[in-house]
C-alpha cells in the first residue's frame, strides 16, 4: 500500500484529524455494531449540512465510501490540490452529477464499490435538507441493494446542522450524535430491481427507519422541489 493509496490517506487524516474532530464535534455514537465488520453494505441516512460526510467517517471504524462533486477536486492552486487530497483521502469519489447521465454515473460507481465488499455512504433525499425536516427518498438506495444483494444500515445525524447552519462557514463546536439502526436486507425482491413499485417500497422502507431514528418530521415531497419553491 502507497502513501497516495486512498486507504493509507484515509488513515493517516484519521489518525491526524480525528482527535481534533472528537474534540469539536464530541460525536455520541449509538448501535454502531450493527455495521457488518465486513463485506459489502450500505449506510444511508439523513444530510443535514456538509460536515455530515466529515462526520460519518471518524464514528466508523470501516472506510466509508460516498460519492461528491467533482468540483471538490478540480479546484487549481496548493488550496485545490489540498483539498483534492483530503476529500479523495476519506473516501469521496467524484462524479459529476449534472445532466442527464449524472445519476446513472452515481449509481454505477456505488455498484462497483459495493462489488469489491466495501462500505457505501449514501444519502437517499439527493441533497441536504432546506429546513431540518425529512424528504422523499429517491429510489436509487433501492437499486443498489437490489442489484448487489448489500444490506442497508439506516443512520441519523442529529445536531450536525445545529454546528453548521445553511452548511456554510466554519463549524462551531458542539455534540453530535450519530444514530446506526439495524441492518435492512431485502432479498425477497431479488431479480425486480426494475419495478418501480418494489423501489418506491423498499427506499421508503429505508427512509421510515431513518425517520425513526432520527426524529425528523417527513414531507412526502422531494428536497430539491421544496429548495425550487
Amino acid at each position: 500500500m502507497t502513501s497516495e493509496d486512498p486507504l493509507s490517506r484515509f488513515a493517516l487524516i484519521k489518525a491526524v484529524l480525528g482527535p481534533i474532530m472528537r474534540l469539536m464535534f464530541r460525536p455520541q455514537v449509538e448501535g454502531a455494531e450493527h455495521i457488518p465488520g465486513d463485506g459489502p453494505v450500505i449506510l444511508a441516512g439523513n444530510h443535514l449540512t456538509f460536515i455530515d460526510s466529515i462526520v460519518l467517517p471518524l464514528v466508523t471504524k470501516r472506510q466509508v465510501f460516498f460519492i461528491g462533486k467533482d468540483e471538490y477536486v478540480t479546484g487549481k492552486g496548493v488550496k485545490g490540490r489540498l483539498m483534492a487530497w483530503f476529500f479523495t483521502g476519506v473516501g469521496m469519489i467524484p462524479v459529476d452529477r449534472d445532466g442527464a447521465s449524472g445519476g446513472v454515473a452515481a449509481l454505477m460507481t456505488g455498484r462497483r464499490i459495493l462489488e469489491e465488499g466495501k462500505v457505501f455512504g449514501i444519502y437517499p433525499e439527493g441533497t441536504r435538507s432546506p429546513d431540518g425536516r425529512l424528504y422523499r427518498g429517491r429510489t436509487g438506495i433501492a437499486r443498489l441493494t437490489l442489484m448487489t444483494g448489500a444490506p442497508v444500515v439506516p443512520f441519523a445525524m442529529i445536531g450536525t446542522d445545529k454546528l453548521q447552519p445553511g452548511g456554510r462557514g466554519i463549524p462551531r463546536p458542539g455534540r453530535v450524535t450519530v444514530r446506526f439502526g439495524e441492518a435492512m436486507e431485502f432479498s425477497r425482491y431479488d431479480g425486480m430491481d426494475r419495478d418501480r413499485y418494489v423501489l418506491r417500497a423498499v427506499t421508503d422502507s429505508v427512509m421510515t427507519e431513518v425517520m425513526r431514528l432520527s426524529g425528523q418530521e417527513y414531507v412526502d415531497m422531494y428536497a430539491t422541489k421544496a429548495k425550487a419553491a
